[in-house]
């Protein structure tokens, strides 16, 4: 742009303040970009005016006969195209009221451009000149398109017209009668206690503070509004997010012992989850008998109901015999094989067999042969593999490799009957880390010479090594917002230490608070030493 575009700072339309870019600079500067188009993008760009005489358009038709002619709008945009000064284009536009229309105002304020463009100083713009040409805009205004309000809007603000004065203000008030009409919000149902609860449920925010909401439903719904449907959504809700809330844990309780005779073992199953999960053994008396009553009746007809029922209790530490007898059975092992879920269901009988073998000494009925007995967790959970990225699993190898050296630790070993640990090390009767490929790195399983299923207290003395797993305790390990395991993770440990491994917990908090490799390695050897453990050099 040519010319001293700050020169001009006397105030050119009424209650601009002084000092700032003047009308006539910001004019120019709007108005010349359409002679250089990379000086300004976006809305305030005015488009080249077509001709009028080219074709119909939204503003004009071809005569009958095909043939265009001159029409008296074509005549005042040829004016207004070939005005030689601000004030003649001023002139042209107030002068000739019927023939102007629409879009001659963006054909003037183009050539307006165009006019302070091309001249090395031009004249100002004077006051009265803006202020006839804000009351044209302000009289037309109506009959503009929204092409031409927006341009309009634009330039207002750009020269300096304060928001509040009347162009502005009527352009505005134009472009917002141009908007389409807001809907009217959709009417919404009134809802009982056990509606809201389902709709909480539902709600895409409701994570923010859940226990607060479902609570609050739950204590305004009535008994009969408490729905299996809506139960069960609670428990889902709990189980997925890890709410260990006491509360609506035994609202549930009670309402499967309520409930009890209307629920099949499909619901049962959704609504024990929770407990199970949670590592969460309700007050309510009666929730086990219950439980056991509904697997006396159910067990022959959802074999998968029924194994996912004993898989939450077996993680409470709670078997029922009867069960156990029934799962255990010929009869019900023949009846599962050969369905689509026979090896989730195998899996799970795997793992209450295991369960048989460390936790109930007195149990003498039945157990799975161990043709059928297949591992229980061959590889990390589910939750560890999706949240691997946010794991120490990876630095804690590190740390363990530079310490020890590569040959006295391995990491992801799955031992019998099938639970995979994170980091495991074979050390001997004095302490002393051995290297692993020199020894067995399996204890024995079962975990005492006596026949299946008879049970015996005295420990294994065949292996005089010890092992030692490192357990990384995550985040996500741990029921929300506290410090109780979750049932699968509890359950893995407490297994692995009646197997006869020394488990050396690492908590989240702990890795979290070492800064770098360095700090890392100290506290691995401090958990270690701690243990009476000894290693030679530094490895790596």
């Amino acid at each position: 742009m040519r010319g001293d575009l700050g020169r001009e700072t006397k105030p050119l339309v009424q209650g601009h303040a002084a000092g700032s870019p003047s009308p006539n600079s910001m004019l120019r500067i709007l108005l010349s970009a359409q002679a250089s188009a990379a000086r300004l993008s976006g809305p305030l760009l005015l488009p080249p005016v077509q001709p009028f005489c080219v074709g119909p358009s939204k503003w004009g038709d071809l005569p009958p006969g095909g043939a265009p002619h001159a029409a008296p709008g074509q005549g005042l945009q040829r004016l207004l195209e070939q005005a030689r000064s601000p004030g003649e284009l001023l002139r042209w536009l107030g002068q000739n009221p019927t023939k102007v229309r629409a879009h001659h105002y963006p054909v003037a304020l183009r050539r307006l451009g165009q006019l302070l463009g091309s001249q090395p100083r031009p004249p100002p713009v004077e006051q009265a000149t803006l202020q006839d040409l804000s009351q044209l805009i302000i009289r037309n205004c109506p009959s503009f398109d929204v092409h031409t309000i927006h341009a309009c809007l634009h330039l207002a603000v750009l020269l300096g017209f304060p928001s509040d004065g009347p162009l502005v203000c009527a352009l505005e008030r134009e472009r917002r009668s141009r908007l389409p009409p807001k809907p009217p919000p959709p009417l919404q149902p009134v809802l009982r206690g056990g509606q809201r609860l389902e709709a909480a449920l539902s709600c895409p925010h409701f994570l923010r503070h859940p226990q607060q909401h479902l609570i609050r439903s739950l204590a305004e719904a009535r008994p009969e509004e408490l729905t299996p449907h809506v139960m069960v959504l609670l428990a889902q809700h709990l189980a997925r997010h890890r709410l260990r809330e006491p509360r609506l844990l035994e609202a549930i309780a009670h309402f499967l012992v309520v409930q009890e005779g209307q629920l099949n073992s499909k619901a049962v199953q959704k609504l024990v989850l929770p407990f199970g999960r949670l590592n969460y053994f309700p007050l309510e008396q009666q929730f086990v008998p219950c439980l056991e009553r509904i697997l006396a009746r159910e067990a022959g007809v959802a074999p998968l109901a029924t194994v996912n029922i004993l898989m939450s209790l077996c993680q409470l530490q709670c078997l029922p015999f009867r069960a156990l007898h029934f799962v255990f059975s010929p009869g019900f092992i023949n009846h599962i094989s050969g369905t689509p879920h026979a090896l989730i269901v195998r899996r799970y009988l795997s793992l209450l067999d295991t369960a048989v073998e460390l936790e109930l000494p007195g149990y003498r009925g039945p157990r799975l042969p161990r043709r059928l007995q297949v591992p229980i967790f061959p590889q990390p959970l589910i939750t560890d593999r999706a949240r691997c990225k946010y794991s120490h699993k990876d630095i804690v190898a590190e740390g363990l490799r530079q310490l020890l050296g590569e040959e006295r630790y391995r990491q992801d070993l799955t031992v019998p009957p099938g639970y995979c640990t994170d980091f495991l090390l074979c050390v001997s009767s004095s302490g002393a880390v051995l290297p692993v490929r020199t020894q067995d790195p399996f204890l024995p399983y079962p975990p005492r010479s006596c026949p299946q299923g008879q049970a015996a207290s005295q420990p294994n003395t065949r292996h005089a090594a010890q092992r030692v797993v490192l357990t990384l305790r995550e985040r996500w390990h741990f029921c929300r917002d506290g410090r109780v395991l979750l049932g699968s993770r509890a359950l893995r440990e407490r297994h692995l230490g009646l197997m006869g491994y020394q488990l050396l917990p690492l908590p989240f908090e702990e890795l979290e608070s070492q800064r770098g490799l360095p700090q890392l390695k100290s506290y691995l050897r401090r958990k270690l030493q701690a243990l009476g453990l000894r290693w030679g050099p530094e490895g790596g």
